[in-house]
């Protein structure tokens, strides 16, 4: 089996996944592949010592809710506010952003991004493509599960992949987003891509 070098120097770098609902175990497994300690996020506690965090796909009301009955909202926005590298994806660019075109509920609302909730469809839509995506040289492997997509932004957020004209992932400073699910292949691209950006906010 071919060895996946450490992509952290001096020692494990620590990256939260929110943990309560969704595809958390899948965002663990593949950051445990590229040398990164996974801090499985259920509490105010598990939140110390983290240089980045993970929210990943799911239901985005029930995620939204049990960060609401956690009491996690503020301390999550408080350090996304303060740099903390988060990435969310699918729910988790739900969770981040704004406005929501088709939902009047906001959660952390941290990303200046407009998103429309199950934009590809049910269940049976989804799908799954290759494509490029900026900042990563080759193509990377996209899976598509319920997902939103982007509708608008402004012009601080920068638009890095698109399938069919549909905004797919974004970043904006600290914040980076994709409607795909990367954990869900063998394709490292994406969460190396975000340990890059912690790597900048060091």
């Amino acid at each position: 089996m071919k060895k996946i070098r450490c992509l952290t120097e001096g020692g494990s770098m620590k990256v939260g996944v929110l943990a309560l609902q969704g595809a958390f175990i899948e965002h663990a497994n593949t950051l445990k592949k590229l040398g990164v300690e996974p801090i499985l996020i259920k509490n105010t506690q598990d939140l110390k010592d983290i240089k980045g965090l993970i929210l990943p796909g799911g239901e985005s009301t029930a995620i939204g809710k049990l960060l609401v009955d956690l009491d996690l909202i503020s301390p999550i926005r408080n350090l996304i506010e303060n740099g903390l590298p988060i990435f969310g994806t699918c729910a988790g660019m739900i969770l981040l952003a704004k406005n929501l075109s088709n939902d009047s509920r906001k959660h952390l609302a941290t990303m200046d991004i407009t998103v429309k909730r199950n934009a590809y469809g049910r269940q049976n839509d989804s799908f799954y493509t290759e494509n490029n995506f900026k900042g990563i040289d080759s193509t990377v492997e996209m899976v598509f599960i319920r997902a939103p997509y982007i509708e608008s932004l402004s012009p601080n957020v920068d638009i890095l992949a698109k399938v069919d004209s549909n905004i797919v992932a974004a970043r904006e400073k600290n914040m980076l987003v994709t409607s795909f699910h990367p954990e869900l292949t063998s394709d490292l691209k994406v969460h190396k891509y975000f340990l890059d950006i912690i790597k900048e906010a060091r």
